[in-house]
């Protein structure tokens, strides 16, 4: 077992604690941790703490009902240290309290949108007087220093000494120069971290022949008045009427099938189409038998979401192969899209056209327009890890 500092949790070979300063301040700092970062060997979080006696470490992802968090969020003298675009100079409107939250730049992220009230806090970055020197972890902005560096900077604008809080970054430049050096004379062979696949990997396939994924939305026969009887205890809750399809050749499908059981009071408004275009549908079998010619043996479907994948199994179907570009768009963004309309927006897809009857119809035409963004997104990608090998 590893002889390690109880004080700075480094083993004793690379222990920092004789380089750390004590600086006074006027400005508590507050370290939000996420757990992940506590375990990183390197963060910086701790030995920011350790330098500022006026300082505070907490670990957490979710402070809403902290009630020292709440308190500090409600202090018009606070304000959270982070570089996102809306942040403001360092050295403007008076800070007693500086909310800082470590983690990377994904963990940040997520923890302000986890925590309301952290985000509607005022913002304050830095203007970094040199680059990081964070030569041991990739930070994915210029601005996006190392926790000590970061405070460091601040708490120099803040409190008008810039050169005083340089001694905070002794430590760092130690801990930095040892894990290089180790690296360097390591004679073990490095283990290789397994490398994840691109995330819009999965539409490379069809980067040639995009006309192969059918877009397709299905509208259900659902909302029922709880004491109708229309639907037995074992009996699935909805059953597919109307269904819109189309290929990136310009191929349409629509079909709306009679229903099977009561129509539903709230069915024809949910969907958006005329209530007697559904009860005077074709036979389900039918429309079902002209939709699985369509798709043909080649085909994937492209869906938002696995709903529709759903309808068409319990139809009798099967469950085909299937694209989620709710999840694909997901991925790309590296966060939930909401609707298919936002998803298109944040990914700077075209406007689309309807293609059918109703919200079925307008659905599918957004996933035109998603699908041919994404595929756009998908070729530069491969031709980024081309570039790369």
């Amino acid at each position: 077992m590893r002889d390690v500092c109880w004080r700075c949790r480094r083993p004793r070979p690379v222990c920092y604690c004789a380089l750390l300063p004590s600086l006074s301040t006027r400005t508590r700092v507050v370290l939000l941790q996420h757990p992940r970062e506590r375990r990183v060997g390197i963060g910086t979080a701790r030995m920011t703490h350790l330098s500022l006696p006026n300082s505070e470490l907490h670990e957490g992802v979710v402070f809403e009902e902290d009630p020292r968090i709440a308190a500090l969020a409600a202090d018009p003298t606070t304000a959270v240290l982070y570089p996102g675009g809306d942040a403001r100079p360092a050295d403007g409107a008076p800070v007693r309290s500086l909310i800082v939250v470590d983690g990377t730049w994904w963990q940040a992220r997520k923890m302000l949108a986890l925590n309301p009230r952290l985000a509607a806090v005022r913002r304050i970055g830095v203007t970094p007087r040199a680059p990081g020197n964070y030569r041991i972890r990739r930070e994915p902005r210029p601005e996006c220093l190392a926790t000590v560096e970061a405070v460091a900077s601040a708490l120099g604008a803040l409190e008008d000494e810039p050169a005083r809080f340089d001694a905070m970054l002794r430590a760092f430049e130690f801990m930095v120069d040892r894990q290089i050096e180790h690296q360097a004379r390591s004679d073990a062979p490095r283990r290789r971290r397994a490398q994840a696949a691109p995330p819009l990997s999965p539409l490379r396939p069809y980067l040639a022949d995009p006309a192969k994924v059918v877009l397709v939305d299905g509208g259900a026969n659902s909302g029922w008045p709880a004491a109708a009887g229309a639907v037995g205890a074992d009996e699935p809750r909805s059953e597919l009427v109307h269904l819109v399809a189309c290929r990136a050749s310009g191929e349409r499908f629509e079909a709306f099938l009679r229903p099977r059981r009561p129509l539903g009071e709230s069915a024809a408004h949910q969907l958006e189409v005329p209530e007697a275009r559904l009860r005077d549908g074709e036979d389900a079998g039918a429309a079902l038998a002209r939709f699985r010619a369509f798709v043909g043996h080649g085909g994937v479907l492209g869906t938002w979401g696995a709903f529709t994948v759903d309808l068409l199994a319990q139809e009798g179907l099967g469950r085909r192969p299937f694209l989620d570009l709710r999840d694909l768009c997901a991925r790309h963004l590296r966060r939930r899209p909401g609707g298919i309309a936002n998803g298109a927006r944040a990914l700077h897809a075209g406007e689309p056209a309807p293609r059918g009857a109703g919200r079925c119809g307008r659905t599918v035409g957004w996933l035109e327009v998603v699908l041919a963004r994404l595929l756009e997104l998908a070729g530069e990608e491969a031709i980024a890890e081309r570039g790369a090998a």
